[in-house]
């Protein structure tokens, strides 16, 4: 969907500043946030197409202020009230106990298959990877043009990079298709492709700069020669 998260291509935020060391998180409440929402994708209350697409979903002056982890609790707490986790009512009940107490001692629920569950998938990912029947539509070298859509759900092709003729740099396996994915519209994989766009054909500027994108099947348009 196009919103205020699509920055790809953008001027006008500034420089990215970061310090020599840079600390994982600056305050107590970013660990937990990491804590909460990745047990709750551990756990399958939604999946990362969804929690992806729950992000973009924010009112635009909230994800420009909130920052990383804020992001975060904003999809959790929007996605778990959609899944019928619980009802908007009590998380407002709860928000607001917790504004009024804030230093009061959160319940703890031990789950040790969990936690080595996550440690796994902290440590190594968890694969997208499908095998799929067909084979790979484009091969190296095939030069393509991306479609130029603009749709009111989740998708992984960057608004900057619609609409643009590049060529195939890599042909990876089957992955999960996140535009069907994030919709309840199961895993439907697709090959997926790194594809070279040169910088000139994104934003008409001269020169031997390039940016490569990973892209999925069904962006892509074969360009006959």
């Amino acid at each position: 969907m196009n919103g205020i998260h699509d920055v790809g291509g953008m001027d006008g935020f500034g420089k990215v500043v970061t310090g020599e060391d840079e600390v994982l998180f600056h305050e107590d409440w970013e660990r937990r946030a990491f804590g909460l929402l990745n047990g709750a994708l551990g756990q399958g209350f939604f999946n990362l197409d969804e929690m992806r697409h729950g992000i973009e979903r924010m009112n635009p002056a909230d994800y420009l202020t909130s920052g990383y982890y804020g992001h975060w609790t904003a999809t959790l707490a929007k996605l778990l009230v959609e899944k019928g986790m619980i009802d908007e009512s009590e998380l407002d009940r709860r928000t607001q106990a917790y504004q009024k107490e804030s230093n009061k001692e959160i319940p703890r629920r031990e789950n040790p298959e969990l936690v080595e569950h996550m440690k796994q998938v902290v440590k190594f990912g968890a694969s997208t990877v499908r095998e799929i029947s067909a084979q790979p539509k484009f091969g190296i070298g095939s030069r393509v043009k991306t479609i130029n859509h603009n749709p009111s759900g989740h998708t992984r092709l960057p608004r900057y990079a619609r609409g643009k003729y590049g060529i195939i740099n890599a042909v990876y396996d089957a992955h999960v298709f996140p535009d069907a994915h994030a919709h309840g519209k199961g895993e439907s994989p697709e090959y997926l492709y790194s594809v070279r766009l040169t910088a000139d054909e994104l934003w008409g500027v001269n020169g031997q700069e390039a940016v490569y994108i990973d892209l999925w099947e069904s962006y892509l348009i074969p360009v006959n020669e």
